[in-house]
């Protein structure tokens, strides 16, 4: 008690009352999107699965454009016989070998993989929008709530692959005939989905207290609904381009999807899987199926890990 007696005035200075400073609030840096980067970085799986995607999508579109590719669509002929190189096992000069016609393997499963990935990504695309559009106006404005059910319930029990049989013999068979088979329904699960999620959040205090102060609906929507359901946007926009790519190669394998003169990996699966019973051949079947097993498991572990990176619940 003595040694603070002691004490000299001039060690203390008064602090200033500062109204403004009293009235701020607390500051956070908190960044929604930076928060999501970081989360994902943290599983090294998923970024080791983006970066060799990534590598594979690039070369895939690239390597048309690299030295000494062969046609994908070229017949090739032995030089000495003029016979065709049919089902030639992979070697120096055909890496990944020769189809049962004489044309390059190697060529043909990067040309089908560009095809295959374009039908996807602009499927899924439409999907997204047409799912998203349809289902927040399905889920959020009850008046229109009896008539979109209705309609998805006519659409739905058409089955799918009737429908996609039709169009494909109405159709003049193509890229734009595929896209638009299966445009024609595929928007159908993301619609539901994202009406249930919609559903289930649509009356909390957050969203009534937007209503009553006269927030339009389509402010609410984008606003107050739709950034709440971005993890499982995300995860079922990465489902869906798989799925897409499943559906090409099913439509190929039944018969009604691209002509053969369109590489693609359903028609490259399709090709292997009726010579998989010759031992020598087998590789006709697995570098296409490799190919497309990867790029499908890869989006499917990769959409899973951004929608556990993009729940909020998971920032810290």
């Amino acid at each position: 008690m003595q040694e603070m007696e002691n004490l000299s005035a001039d060690l203390f200075t008064f602090a200033e009352f500062d109204a403004e400073s009293g009235e701020r609030t607390g500051y956070s840096d908190y960044s929604y999107w930076k928060c999501t980067v970081r989360v994902f970085l943290k599983n090294w799986v998923a970024v080791a699965l983006l970066v060799l995607l990534a590598a594979l999508l690039l070369f895939t579109f690239i390597q048309p454009f690299l030295p000494a590719q062969k046609s994908p669509t070229e017949i090739y002929n032995d030089p000495a016989t003029g016979m065709q190189i049919r089902n030639l096992a992979p070697c120096k000069a055909f890496w990944f070998g020769t189809n049962s016609i004489g044309q390059d393997l190697w060529s043909r499963i990067w040309s089908g993989t560009r095809t295959s990935l374009l039908i996807a990504f602009t499927v899924g695309v439409f999907e997204i929008f047409m799912g998203i559009a349809f289902g927040a106006a399905w889920g959020y404005i009850r008046r229109l709530d009896r008539f979109m059910t209705e309609l998805y319930n006519v659409l739905r029990n058409v089955p799918t692959v009737i429908l996609l049989m039709l169009l494909a013999y109405i159709l003049r068979p193509g890229f734009k005939t595929m896209v638009i088979a299966m445009c024609t329904t595929g928007w159908l699960g993301m619609a539901l989905f994202i009406r249930n999620q919609i559903v289930i959040i649509r009356d909390r205090e957050y969203n009534l207290a937007s209503r009553c102060l006269g927030t339009p609906t389509r402010r609410i929507i984008m606003k107050n609904l739709l950034p709440y359901l971005v993890s499982v946007i995300m995860l079922q926009t990465a489902l869906s381009i798989p799925g897409t790519i499943g559906w090409e190669v099913f439509l190929t394998y039944i018969g009604i999807g691209l002509p053969v003169s369109i590489p693609s990996l359903g028609n490259l699966v399709n090709e292997g899987r009726m010579i998989m019973m010759s031992p020598d051949l087998r590789y006709q079947l697995i570098f296409p199926t490799l190919v497309l097993s990867f790029i499908t498991i890869s989006l499917y572990m990769l959409g899973n890990a951004f929608s556990d990176a993009s729940d909020p619940r998971n920032h810290v």
